[in-house]
């Protein structure tokens, strides 16, 4: 059949069912992170993504990012962090595989040099620990001065390699082997 009841009664009525439910919250939630992606233009395709960031804070209340790599990101002028960081930095900490397309001056250097950093911890005397493959030897100083810049006063050793003789003069003739 058919209720009848006046506005009013509809409206108490309606109040009487706003009770929160876990399913409820969980669907507000995805639904604000959706706008927020929408309004930073951030399309994500992949199931279980870490919900982005939208400041750089986050990242040491979350994710217990080191204190001085903190220190770094604001002493170099990064204040708010750019779309592809608000993503892809979360995602890699979360230990998650990326591809990630962005404009040239979006970020994407700091988008993945921030998770490096973190994964390595501190520095230890074990030899190389993290590899970075640059296509041109202009990204490659790009990303070694980003990092040195990054990883001011954590300790970490940061080189660049860009000929295996003078990996060799520099590291030592058995460098290859070793590493």
């Amino acid at each position: 059949g058919i209720k009848w009841m006046s506005s009013t009664e509809a409206k108490l009525e309606d109040a009487k069912d706003k009770k929160p439910t876990a399913e409820k919250l969980e669907r507000l939630r995805r639904e604000k992170i959706n706008r927020f992606r929408n309004q930073h233009r951030i399309n994500v395709q992949g199931t279980d993504l870490p919900d982005p960031i939208a400041t750089f804070d986050q990242l040491q209340k979350e994710y217990k990012v080191h204190p001085k790599i903190m220190e770094n990101i604001q002493a170099a002028g990064f204040h708010v962090p750019t779309p592809i960081q608000m993503q892809a930095i979360p995602v890699m900490l979360h230990g998650r595989e990326l591809l990630a397309s962005a404009p040239t001056g979006s970020g994407k250097t700091l988008a993945f040099c921030i998770p490096l950093l973190t994964h390595l911890k501190q520095p230890r005397n074990k030899g190389f620990r993290a590899l970075i493959i640059s296509p041109t030897r202009e990204l490659a100083s790009q990303t070694h001065r980003e990092l040195v810049k990054l990883a001011e006063g954590t300790g970490f050793r940061i080189h660049m390699i860009h000929k295996a003789a003078e990996a060799a003069k520099k590291f030592g003739p058995k460098s290859s082997k070793k590493f």
